[in-house]
């Protein structure tokens, strides 16, 4: 059979099983993981996941370990927040979904104990298709510590971009994406944001492909971030990736035409899979979307479809039944 002109992909996390939960370990991680990538595997799922397991914090669920897994353990940063420290930060602009921060920065930011190229390895392991990893992005870590040290944002996201960068240049994946999950609520940072993004998208191995995934937020199902994808588009043209990977199916159908002025050079990633609804869509559904999308956009334009976003707030039984909705839906529109 024909290889698939449009591939599909997920966006990064699974629901944690409840067995790894109730008795972590590195086998019981080695197994979950195993199972996440045969499940997409099973499915169809052209580029794989590893379901962000691994990074999971179960004192900080509204956020699946996506900041502390990455902030902690880097130098420069304590995990201690002081009383006065933790008013300050509840009042800062963009942080009303947290009260209190990951950390504090009190000293130039460092590398620390942070080792991204050990669980990338384990999961290309246990990955029989191409592998994509994924991780936060510095403008979303830099937005969420209490900085007392750079006290400018902007610096302070040039100094994480560069401890990412040299771990990104040591990973063995197909595809490298870039989390940023807080930009879209925020659009006049767009410059310093695709600045320091772009710092670790050069650090991509050149076998690899270099994504961005943005979207307007996933916090037990709510979205926390308000503005438009077209407020954006400065930002999505400057940045140096192969694709971008958007959250659409939760978005206005009539938004997608403000993606026209998306460099071609740069590949659209549509999202038709919508992670806010427990609602499993049909292949019929997703079918009609991409061929919306592609309406719109012309024939060729989108590279890859995927949920909006990760899955980790969903049950597996709802996860898995739109990861092979997903596929089938895009067989479905492809004639497969």
């Amino acid at each position: 059979m024909r290889a698939p002109r449009i591939q599909t992909t997920v966006v990064g996390s699974y629901p944690v099983p409840e067995w790894l939960a109730a008795a972590p370990c590195e086998q019981a991680l080695i197994d979950a993981t195993r199972v996440v990538l045969h499940t997409q595997e099973h499915a169809g799922i052209d580029l794989v996941c590893d379901g962000e397991l691994y990074r999971f914090d179960l004192n900080h669920p509204e956020t699946n370990g996506m900041i502390e897994y990455f902030v902690r353990p880097m130098s420069g940063v304590r995990a201690e927040i002081g009383f006065s420290e933790w008013l300050d930060y509840s009042k800062a602009s963009g942080m009303r979904f947290r009260t209190r921060p990951p950390g504090v920065v009190e000293s130039a930011i460092g590398a620390g104990t942070l080792n991204l190229p050990i669980p990338c390895a384990r999961a290309k392991q246990l990955a029989t298709r191409p592998f994509k990893f994924t991780l936060t992005g510095p403008h979303m870590l830099a937005k969420t510590l209490h900085d007392r040290h750079y006290r400018d944002p902007a610096k302070l996201a040039h100094a994480i971009a560069g401890v990412l960068a040299e771990q990104v240049k040591r990973l063995d994946a197909d595809v490298v994406q870039v989390d940023e999950a807080n930009l879209p609520g925020h659009p006049d940072e767009w410059k310093w944001a695709a600045a320091s993004i772009n710092k670790v998208l050069r650090a991509v191995p050149k076998k690899a492909k270099a994504a961005v995934h943005l979207c307007f937020g996933n916090y037990g199902g709510q979205s926390i971030q308000k503005g438009t994808w077209a407020k954006l588009m400065d930002y999505l043209n400057a940045l140096e990736a192969d694709h971008v990977v958007m959250e659409c199916a939760h978005r206005s159908p009539a938004e997608l035409a403000v993606f026209k002025d998306l460099r071609k050079d740069i590949g659209f990633g549509l999202g038709v899979v919508d992670i806010k609804r427990t609602e499993i869509e049909t292949p019929e559904a997703i079918a009609r979307a991409i061929e919306r999308a592609e309406k719109t956009l012309g024939r060729g334009r989108v590279r890859y479809v995927h949920p909006d976003c990760g899955f980790w707030m969903l049950k597996r039984n709802m996860a898995d039944g739109k990861i092979r909705a997903l596929v089938k839906g895009r067989d479905l529109y492809e004639g497969r």
